[in-house]
């Protein structure tokens, strides 16, 4: 091999290392400015996360197989419309002629039953429950339920979707004057608003 077949090769070898050791400062200065996350993704290192956000980034990551567990809570949760309003005619229907409050209580024990394992959960499913072929509320059996609402009633039910009072948890009530099943009465009372009776 002649002098400049060497040069040439030499000067090629050099050119190459430069231009890999240009290329590996490039990929360094853009590493330095961005944070690479556990999830694969670039974050400028300018924006300011939350603590919740680096907590997050942080986490170890849920197999597929498992997810989190969320509490329930059917205050947070959007009803539609459509749904409020038939909830709001069923406690006009139950609540007719008792006070405000008694109308909160009435839909308090709705909100409750949905929050129960042991009935439906969902407003709609709860009102609609069958049970020993024949609905849990009279006023859906009797068609008193397709009656128009009462603002005061629509309030209460605004109302009770916050429930700061959940009656001790009661999921029934009942009028003792009119009541002819025998089982309602065995229930624990929580207490007494109105002509109604709230029980657990």
């Amino acid at each position: 091999m002649n002098k400049t077949t060497m040069k040439t090769l030499m000067i090629a070898c050099v050119a190459t290392l430069s231009f890999i050791g240009q290329q590996i400062n490039t990929a360094q200065a853009n590493t330095e400015d961005q944070t690479v996350s556990s999830n694969n993704e670039l974050i400028d290192e300018n924006t300011e996360l939350t603590q919740e956000t680096k907590d997050m980034l942080h986490a170890p990551k849920l197999s597929s197989g498992l997810k989190k567990e969320m509490p329930e809570k059917i205050e947070d949760e959007q009803i539609s419309n459509q749904e409020k309003d038939l909830f709001a005619r069923l406690v006009e229907a139950e609540a007719k002629g008792e006070s405000y409050k008694g109308k909160v209580a009435v839909a308090t024990v709705v909100l409750n039953r949905v929050d129960s394992s042991q009935f439906p959960n969902s407003v709609t499913g709860v009102i609609k429950q069958v049970v020993g072929g024949t609905y849990a509320f009279s006023p859906v059996q009797n068609g008193k339920i397709n009656n128009p609402a009462s603002k005061e009633a629509k309030k209460a039910v605004e109302e009770a979707l916050t429930r700061n009072d959940r009656l001790n948890n009661s999921v029934y009530f009942y009028n003792p004057d009119i009541a002819t099943d025998t089982w309602i009465r065995s229930r624990t009372v929580v207490k007494t608003i109105g002509n109604h009776v709230f029980a657990k």
